[in-house]
Formats: C-alpha cells, sequence, structure tokens
C-alpha cells in the first residue's frame, strides 16, 4: 500500500508561482505513474498532469502546458508539481494519486489519493 500526502498550497497572486510536493511511503516501487488532479468547488476534479515515474516522461492537461512542471525526485520519494504564471481558474483542491489501471487521464483510473492542497489565486 502506498501513502501520500500533499503540501505546498497556499494563496498567491495572479502571476505568482507555487510548488506542491506529494511525499510517497510505504510500497513506493508500486507507483507506476503519478497524477496530479484539481478539483475546484462545485467541479469534477480534473485531470491536471502526470509523470511516468521510471523514465519520467510527463503529460499535461492543455491550459496548463507551458506553466506548469511536473517532476520527480526518485531518492525522496516525492513528485512536484511546480506552478508558473497561476491564474485565477487554477484555483482548486490538488491531489496526487498513483495510477492503479486504465487511463492515466481518468480519475478512476488511480487510487492512494492523498488529503489535498488547496490553492487559492487571486485576480
Amino acid at each position: 500500500q502506498v501513502q501520500l500526502v500533499e503540501s505546498g498550497g497556499g494563496l498567491v497572486q495572479a502571476g505568482g508561482s507555487l510548488r506542491l510536493s506529494c511525499a510517497a511511503s510505504g510500497r513506493t516501487l508500486n507507483i507506476p505513474v503519478m497524477g496530479w488532479f484539481r478539483q475546484a468547488p462545485g467541479k469534477e476534479r480534473e485531470f491536471v498532469a502526470a509523470i511516468i515515474w521510471s523514465s519520467g516522461s510527463t503529460t499535461y492537461k492543455d491550459s496548463v502546458k507551458g506553466r506548469f512542471t511536473i517532476s520527480r525526485d526518485n531518492a525522496k520519494n516525492t513528485g512536484y508539481l511546480q506552478m508558473n504564471s497561476l491564474k485565477p481558474e487554477d484555483t482548486a483542491v490538488y491531489y496526487c494519486g498513483s495510477l492503479r489501471s486504465g487511463s492515466l487521464y481518468y480519475k478512476s483510473s488511480y487510487t492512494n489519493w492523498g488529503q489535498g492542497t488547496q490553492v487559492t489565486v487571486s485576480s
């Protein structure tokens, strides 16, 4: 079993930056893909970015391409989401999860969700 804990959220002005962390513990060798999702009030949880743990290959939601960067540190068993040029529409609770099976773009494919970290971008 893998446990994931997110941190790094906060309040930032539009145009600012934040770096989210997702610390993994437990059977970390079982993480094939780490994904970041976000959920705004009244909306569904949506895909943001994912990284294949072994190779470091990445994929992003179109609206965050060029602004967000997902990465991982194998030695620290931690994934990161660097968010630059933040916009008010990025405001949401951000979650990390580990891929169980299926498409890495669907939240139903993930398990071991963390508790989430709030990101609020003011205009």
